[in-house]
């Protein structure tokens, strides 16, 4: 499942789009494999009947469901989205919860990854607005250190699009004086 673009404004446009980093799916293709490889060795090395390996063959498919494919289907729903306008995280299956911050409200980026992070290209990006709610954490992000530099450039953008500047009175000033 993609990213809604229904939740978009109408003049805001989609800058970066993440999912948390591929090192969560690790643990779960290495269930799935263990699985497989149990339920073939099973087959092959006993003399079990039809029944017994079918029954076998469910227990396996409940686990590699359970460890395999709903940690698959938690990462496909789960979306980091940067905007020229604000920083719009959702994540669940069946229900959802999301947080959107202005960029505007953004105060402080920071980024921490350990060796194995940083090995990995990914690590955790902290994300501190204004308002009550604070910090929020962006755990296993791909490419950390780049997404902090993107939403630096993003925050800075906004910053200037809504600063009035020098230009911005001299051309107050000449409009005034063709009045």
């Amino acid at each position: 499942m993609g990213f809604p673009e229904s939740v978009l404004t109408k003049d805001e446009q989609v800058v970066l789009s993440l999912h948390p980093h591929w090192k969560a799916l690790f643990l779960p293709v290495v269930w799935f494999v263990l699985a497989l490889a149990a339920v073939i060795a099973l087959a092959i090395f006993t003399g079990w009947g039809l029944i017994p390996m079918a029954i076998v063959a469910g227990v396996a498919l409940v686990v590699v469901l359970v460890v395999t494919v709903w940690p698959w289907i938690k990462w496909r729903t789960t979306h980091y989205v940067f905007t020229n306008e604000r920083v719009i995280m959702r994540s669940g299956v069946f229900s959802r919860t999301g947080r959107d911050i202005p960029l505007g409200r953004v105060n402080d980026v920071s980024f921490s990854h350990s060796l194995f992070e940083r090995m990995l290209g990914c690590g955790t990006l902290t994300i501190e607005s204004a308002g009550e709610r604070g910090q929020v954490q962006l755990n296993s992000l791909p490419h950390v250190e780049k997404t902090q530099s993107v939403l630096y450039e993003l925050v800075d953008a906004d910053r200037q699009k809504h600063t009035f500047g020098d230009d911005d009175r001299e051309a107050l000033v000449k409009e005034m004086k063709n009045d």
